[in-house]
């Protein structure tokens, strides 16, 4: 009896070490960011095509509030409800005071400052397809916007998703290398596939997941259930958007179907970012689009 004790302690001290080391915080190396120096005017164009006004402003902000970056926004998912956090650059309850490796080891690694894990309701698995020079000017345009002072609320999740460290595992088989669609395209539709795969982070709604909650890149931008349980996010694949290249840049320019219907629910904050960039970026994420693997 004591020697299989000893056994079973023995392969728990092996599994727990195992875990703790598959699981670990990835960073970037410090050489990674030799040279770096931040663009704030170029930062603004990814600040608005990564969307980060749509998840950490205000629910209900418009306008210049847009860029009070206060969080609080609720993401009710199968796996529990997630809230925005504050990343306003507030030193105590936002990001203020942030270095650029910190920043992006964040947006590129999905690792706060401290070394835990994010969620990835931050959509990290996206971002890190992003090019550290635009990271870098991301960085640059957000410490030029407002502090705001609002305490983060603490996510609601149940066991064992409120066990951060075990989100190491799962960016090991959710963090695929490589672009979705690898095609031979075009310098315009490379440009969109660069903007909707990696900043706009298109997939992470349009794509449906597994168990787990890892993307099935398989149907790609096929559409999937609404994490919050209300209606179906659609197929944007050939196969069921049948919209010209111009519709697709229009709707995301101003919200206007070619039916002129309006955007609603949640793309609604989606348009309100992605109307800010110059029209031959959404031109490109039309004609990428027309590239995707129609999936029915």
């Amino acid at each position: 009896m004591r020697r299989a004790l000893a056994i079973l302690l023995v392969l728990a001290v092996v599994a727990t070490a195992a875990f703790w080391w598959l699981s670990r915080p990835e960073l970037l190396p410090d050489a990674a960011f030799a040279g770096l120096s931040g663009d704030p005017e170029r930062g603004e164009l990814v600040f608005w095509a990564a969307g980060c006004a749509s998840c950490h402003a205000a629910p209900g902000a418009s306008g210049e509030d847009r860029l009070v970056l206060v969080g609080g926004r609720p993401f009710e998912t199968e796996f529990g409800t997630f809230v925005a956090p504050n990343i306003s650059m507030d030193v105590e309850d936002g990001i203020g005071g942030w270095s650029l490796p910190e920043f992006a080891n964040a947006m590129l690694r999905g690792v706060a400052p401290d070394g835990r894990h994010y969620y990835p309701a931050f959509p990290y698995t996206a971002y890190r397809k992003a090019t550290l020079e635009d990271v870098a000017d991301l960085h640059a345009f957000m410490e030029t916007l407002p502090a705001a002072e609002r305490a983060n609320d603490p996510h609601d999740l149940g066991f064992p998703f409120n066990i951060r460290r075990g989100i190491g595992l799962w960016k090991r088989l959710a963090q695929a290398d490589g672009w979705a669609v690898e095609d031979e395209l075009t310098a315009e539709e490379e440009r969109g596939r660069y903007l909707a795969e990696a900043l706009a982070h298109c997939g992470e709604c349009h794509t449906p997941r597994d168990a787990l909650g890892v993307l099935d890149r398989g149907r790609w931008l096929a559409g999937a259930p609404n994490p919050s349980g209300d209606g179906r996010i659609p197929n944007i694949t050939p196969a069921a958007l049948d919209w010209s290249q111009q519709d697709i840049a229009g709707y995301l320019a101003s919200g206007f179907t070619p039916s002129f219907d309006t955007v609603g629910g949640t793309m609604a904050a989606v348009v309100q970012s992605l109307g800010n960039l110059p029209r031959e970026d959404l031109d490109a994420i039309a004609a990428y689009l027309a590239r995707v693997r129609p999936v029915e």
